[in-house]
């Protein structure tokens, strides 16, 4: 009963797309995809995150914001950042305790391999891309295979995307997820599918296993596509919600 009265609470609360507010680049809600953004497209957003939503580094609910650029039609790149409060007990001063003081910060990109139909009828989108790649600790290699300390929000992974018309736009999405933290294990096969109603294309509905958890969601985009609000039911339980401007640039 909790988790259904949770799932409406999120569905009375969202409008939402295709922006992972956790990351600041384009997939479903926590999982990559194969989809990219038109090109020359800008985005500025931000979010709130539930802590059930973030890596054990967050042990309270935060925010974020980041910004994103699609430089050409086949490569995404992007710099998210989330806060961090004062907690007792970790080396902050007792004046920070309970307040925002510090971020972390992440890099992102994403390339296209392959166009959606691009040498046959039913050919999927293939992508590539990582979060958090070039934050490092102790030391380590720039690639951010680190198994504890910073490079929270590190993942690599290789997506497939598919659409066919249902009543609407259905999108059907396959990814390998790859990583070595220890307290945020991403390691594995993660599935997803959205679909967007004929009735109402703007409303975006998405569900997910993105190798660590079940999500579910909603979205919906207005004003020609610049403002998108987005939310999420992480693990059925924790609500997120975000916001994303966009800009077309050509």
């Amino acid at each position: 009963m909790k988790r259904i009265f949770s799932f409406l609470l999120g569905i009375m609360l969202c409008m939402m797309i295709h922006a992972q507010f956790p990351y600041g680049t384009t997939g479903l809600l926590h999982m990559p995809t194969a989809d990219m953004q038109r090109d020359k497209t800008f985005m500025l957003g931000g979010s709130f995150l539930h802590e059930g939503a973030t890596p054990e580094a967050w042990s309270y609910n935060t925010y974020n914001y980041y910004i994103n650029i699609t430089i050409f039609p086949f490569l995404e790149v992007g710099y998210a950042c989330t806060l961090f409060k004062g907690v007792e007990g970790n080396a902050w001063p007792k004046s920070t305790w309970g307040k925002f003081v510090n971020q972390d910060r992440q890099f992102s990109g994403r390339l296209r391999l392959l166009k959606e139909g691009q040498f046959w009828k039913y050919m999927p989108a293939v992508v590539v891309g990582g979060n958090d790649v070039f934050t490092s600790a102790s030391g380590e290699e720039a690639s951010n295979l680190t198994q504890v300390g910073n490079g929270h929000w590190n993942r690599w992974y290789f997506a497939a995307t598919k659409h066919a018309n249902l009543y609407g736009e259905l999108g059907i999405h396959a990814a390998y997820v790859y990583n070595r933290r220890k307290n945020y294990r991403l390691n594995g096969l993660a599935m997803g599918a959205n679909w967007k109603p004929q009735f109402h294309s703007n409303l975006n509905l998405m569900a997910e296993y993105d190798s660590r958890t079940v999500n579910c969601g909603l979205g919906y985009t207005f004003w020609k596509d610049h403002i998108n609000l987005v939310t999420e039911l992480n693990d059925f339980k924790y609500l997120s919600v975000g916001v994303c401007f966009k800009v077309h640039l050509k």
